[in-house]
């Protein structure tokens, strides 16, 4: 890991080079910063969805591997909706992932599948180099 960039009690953002480890430490990352915000009840779908795109982006990018969490509060600022988890993956290929439908002998192609059924919304933007793939979850009981 190359170490925490910005840790504010509502975000945390991590970069990670592009090594076979990354998925390993990026879950310890992501999960432990999950237990400290008390999340625990999205901890186990948030780190299956961050280990498929690190995967991705690590199976395809060269350069680092940015993951971002981001707690909010939508109700906060006056929106009708009930508060996320925003989790953003970053790396430096331009070319957005496709969802593909993996056939039952397939080793591949059930991430974007996962995060797609999963998350309550997701998706992707390009950045000023490279690309982002975001999913949002809901927090129950908050």
């Amino acid at each position: 890991m190359i170490g925490v960039i910005d840790t504010d009690g509502e975000c945390a953002e991590w970069a990670f080079p592009a090594e076979p480890g990354a998925v390993r430490t990026a879950r310890h990352a992501v999960r432990g910063t999950l237990r400290e915000w008390g999340l625990d009840s999205v901890g186990d779908v948030t780190v299956l969805l961050v280990s498929e795109l690190v995967t991705n982006s690590l199976r395809y990018a060269s350069g680092p591997i940015g993951v971002r969490l981001v707690r909010r509060n939508p109700a906060a600022a006056g929106v009708p909706v009930g508060p996320a988890l925003l989790v953003e993956v970053s790396d430096p290929l331009p070319d957005p992932p496709r969802e593909r439908i993996a056939k039952p002998d397939d080793e591949g192609g059930r991430g974007l599948h996962l995060v797609a059924v999963a998350a309550q919304r997701w998706g992707t933007r390009h950045g000023k180099s490279g690309k982002t793939v975001w999913f949002e979850l809901a927090l129950p009981g908050e």
